[in-house]
């Protein structure tokens, strides 16, 4: 079993204007209300892979009930812990010409809550693997995701923190199933720039030795790297208009280990997880069952170390 953990869920409020025009009436050209959160994304791409997943987090208020429902609709099993206060939202705004987000800050969440959630992982088994990601409540530490860890651990089951700087690089001891920093985010982990890609590579590779079990590196439109510590593949992204970079990250790790969690076949995973983070940056929303199934025989792969 795959579980997500999303500790500051949201819906997702997108407006289509024409035009954004501060201190005006503006007029709302199409509008949609989506359930929102890294660990949301990921299981709702592993249900459009057919794969199942349970849902932990923490929701509130009518806010919490919309998002429950919208992921009832998509067959996600669902076993979030209630807290008093209403869920976020965050509104995103969007017009011909750039895009402003609005983020609420989140509910407190209740210590009796806290500890209702890491009581959960008392059902993990050996070989079970846990996502977590997203932003945090006000008033959870910033370790809340890594504090976690060793509660997985004492199941035998796996853990993916996707993060990035310095908490990425405090997690890698703990030898996270994989990793996806962006070849920007990983230049800056090292305080560097790339020339190629086999420097990319060797940075990947550093973040192995540290503990990393598989790295992988998007490049946006150039594509992505699958690190290991005997090769490297280079995958090619798909022809496709990009509408939507939201939850493209996240589908993209959805995907991998979605498909790893069957096989253990890290290069199978890799070409799942490109058509995924394709698919949703194709879309209006997270990728559909079709899209990715459309894009997955136009996946290229190379070896290239």
């Amino acid at each position: 079993m795959i579980y997500t953990i999303t500790a500051n869920p949201s819906i997702d409020y997108v407006i289509q204007l024409n035009q954004l025009t501060t201190g005006q009436v503006n007029r709302v050209k199409s509008d949609v209300k989506l359930p929102g959160g890294k660990g949301i994304n990921v299981s709702r791409i592993l249900a459009a892979l057919d794969l199942p997943s349970t849902a932990l987090g923490f929701i509130g208020g009518f806010t919490g009930e919309f998002i429950q429902q919208q992921l009832n609709n998509e067959l996600v099993d669902c076993q979030f812990t209630q807290v008093p206060a209403d869920t976020r939202i965050n509104v995103k705004i969007k017009d011909a010409v750039e895009e402003t987000e609005i983020n609420g800050q989140g509910p407190a969440i209740p210590t009796a809550a806290v500890d209702a959630l890491k009581a959960q992982l008392n059902q993990l088994k050996p070989g079970d693997i846990v996502f977590m990601s997203g932003s945090l409540p006000p008033n959870l530490p910033a370790s809340f995701y890594k504090d976690l860890v060793p509660l997985i651990h004492e199941r035998q089951a796996e853990f993916v923190i996707d993060t990035t700087g310095q908490a990425l690089l405090d997690t890698l001891a703990d030898r996270p199933l994989v990793i996806k920093p962006n070849h920007h985010e990983l230049a800056e982990l090292f305080n560097t720039t790339f020339a190629d890609h086999q420097a990319i590579i060797a940075a990947g590779r550093q973040l192995l030795t540290k503990g990393a079990q598989h790295v992988l590196v998007s490049m946006a439109g150039a594509g992505a790297l699958l690190i290991t510590p005997e090769h490297a593949y280079l995958g090619g992204t798909p022809k496709g208009t990009v509408i939507n970079s939201v939850g493209a990250g996240d589908s993209m790790i959805a995907g991998f280990v979605g498909t790893f969690s069957q096989h253990h076949d890290a290069l199978a995973a890799f070409k799942t997880s490109l058509a995924c983070g394709s698919a949703t940056a194709f879309s209006e929303d997270l990728a559909t069952t079709a899209k990715i199934n459309d894009l997955l025989p136009h996946i290229e792969i190379t070896q290239i170390d």
